[in-house]
């Protein structure tokens, strides 16, 4: 049998399949592509880009690495498509198909608007990790914590984990009409907090230290929301409770006031730059 390749770029274009609202502002976005099989390894759950192109080009136009100069070269501005940070839901690699969740918060953001107004047969630019990577450490018992957005990576770690661990989970979404009960093989319990702004304000790190956290388990938190709530959380874990670097994850999706462009270096910090302290 032939070895199986893979595209050094990792970069692919996808055509919209189906689009299913999970609930009314949790979109699933079901895409095909004759590439989608050289992705078979990769983790579900990690974070990767997607690309959506302007209005009138039915063509993605990735960027492109200069070996020579070591620099990233970029397209053209009219044709130069917008890059957001995504977690791919599901891959199915016989179908060729790939399911990423958007969280569908109005015409304001460039994901959520394309979401919200995708048809059948429209175009996306993935660029994506090929290999595994971990996405979680192991552990006994799990602290769950996330936004809107990070149900996704969260259903994911639920659904990866095995029977004989629990997990606390703390998600907050804009009703009771957005909650979605997980999947998953571990015993869990699931606290649902209800924000229709989480522009202005977010309860999940305040209601995080009413749970009540056993002693003497392996624990690790999984941490994914706005900047400044990670931020505190990750100073109630590390400082107030004296986890190690190893017990938590934490990483900021977004930043409250601006785009994922303008917060990039800020929620890079947070998220990566003290991730090692």
């Amino acid at each position: 049998m032939a070895a199986k390749t893979k595209s050094k770029s990792g970069q692919f274009e996808a055509r919209v399949v189906e689009k299913i609202y999970l609930t009314p502002h949790l979109i699933r976005i079901i895409l095909t592509s004759e590439d989608v099989p050289l992705y078979a390894d990769a983790t579900i759950g990690v974070n990767n880009k997607i690309l959506i192109p302007p209005a009138g080009v039915d063509e993605i136009h990735f960027p492109t690495f200069d070996f020579e100069t070591g620099k990233w070269l970029y397209p053209a501005p009219e044709v130069a498509p917008v890059v957001r940070t995504y977690t791919h839901r599901a891959i199915d690699v016989e179908k060729k198909q790939l399911v990423i969740d958007f969280v569908a918060h109005g015409e304001a953001g460039p994901a959520s608007r394309w979401a919200i107004h995708a048809q059948k047969g429209d175009l996306l630019g993935i660029m994506m990790h090929m290999d595994p990577s971990v996405l979680y450490a192991e552990a006994d018992w799990y602290f769950l914590i996330g936004d809107a957005t990070a149900i996704p990576v969260i259903s994911a770690i639920l659904e990866d984990l095995p029977a004989n661990a629990h997990a606390e989970v703390l998600l907050e979404v804009h009703g009771k009409e957005d909650e979605i009960e997980p999947e998953t093989n571990a015993s869990y319990r699931i606290h649902w907090l209800h924000n229709i702004n989480p522009e202005k304000s977010s309860d999940l790190a305040s209601f995080a230290r009413s749970i009540e956290i056993p002693q003497d388990v392996r624990k690790f938190a999984y941490v994914a929301t706005e900047y400044r709530t990670v931020k505190e959380l990750r100073n109630y874990f590390r400082k107030e409770l004296e986890w190690t670097k190893d017990e938590l994850y934490a990483y900021s999706y977004w930043k409250a006031g601006q785009t994922e462009d303008g917060s990039a270096a800020d929620r890079h910090e947070e998220s990566y730059g003290k991730q090692s302290n």
